[in-house]
């Protein structure tokens, strides 16, 4: 599904990112997680071609992100706020959306029946933009969002932040659902490693933007990480 070579990324003197190989297959559910600074969110940009490589090529389904426009088309992303049109009130977000990815207003609405728990109607119907929503609210409209469209692949850059544990709880629900379902693959990027654990197959651990650990057998991953970050 995606897959990384010698990829390389370089400000002046620093390498922010240094992966000379790394393959992520259909439906698998992987995690990131590294301290500050590590690269996480650096190789998800390079990722969505937000941001371009030095050296190396992202390839999704063989197309190289940086060439083809093709790959979009199979990719959802939410990494920020920056992401979302945030002067519109969510459903007016959600209707230029399903425009873009020509759903009809039924494929819409059952879209969105599935976030119905998740949004805990403090989303949907407040007559509120989407930068007047809190925090955490803000991230559930981004990650309906990045699950629109029928994604074969879905990007999320810290998605547990600021949700309450309900919330927290909801979400890695829609993911095993998604995967399981629909055969979704998931990037998650994340510092808490509670929820990546439960919630991946497979963690890459970053350290200085290369890969330290790739961890891929379930019953050892909590006790390699919690002694990797000297969690006691």
């Amino acid at each position: 599904m995606i897959r990384i070579e010698k990829l390389k990324k370089k400000y002046r003197d620093n390498t922010a990112l240094d992966i000379p190989e790394l393959s992520i297959p259909k439906s698998q559910c992987f995690g990131l997680v590294g301290n500050n600074g590590a690269g996480k969110t650096t190789m998800f940009r390079i990722l969505l071609d937000l941001v371009r490589a030095t050296k190396g090529r992202v390839l999704v389904d063989e197309e190289d992100v940086s060439k083809g426009e093709q790959w979009k088309t199979k990719v959802g992303a939410f990494l920020d706020e920056h992401m979302l049109l945030s002067y519109l009130t969510p459903e007016e977000y959600f209707a230029a959306l399903r425009k873009i990815y020509r759903l009809s207003e039924q494929d819409l609405m059952l879209h969105l029946e599935k976030f119905k728990d998740f949004f805990n109607d403090e989303v949907l119907g407040k007559n509120k933009y989407i930068r007047d929503l809190s925090k955490g609210n803000i991230k559930k409209v981004g990650i309906a969002a990045a699950m629109l469209g029928h994604p074969e692949a879905v990007l999320l850059d810290e998605p547990f932040e600021n949700l309450d544990p309900s919330s927290q709880n909801r979400l890695k629900r829609l993911i095993l659902n998604e995967r399981e379902t629909n055969l979704v693959t998931f990037l998650i990027s994340s510092h808490d490693l509670n929820h990546v654990t439960e919630l991946c197959d497979r963690i890459v651990l970053l350290e200085k933007g290369r890969i330290v650990k790739d961890l891929q057998e379930r019953d050892d991953m909590s006790a390699i990480l919690n002694e990797y970050f000297n969690v006691t």
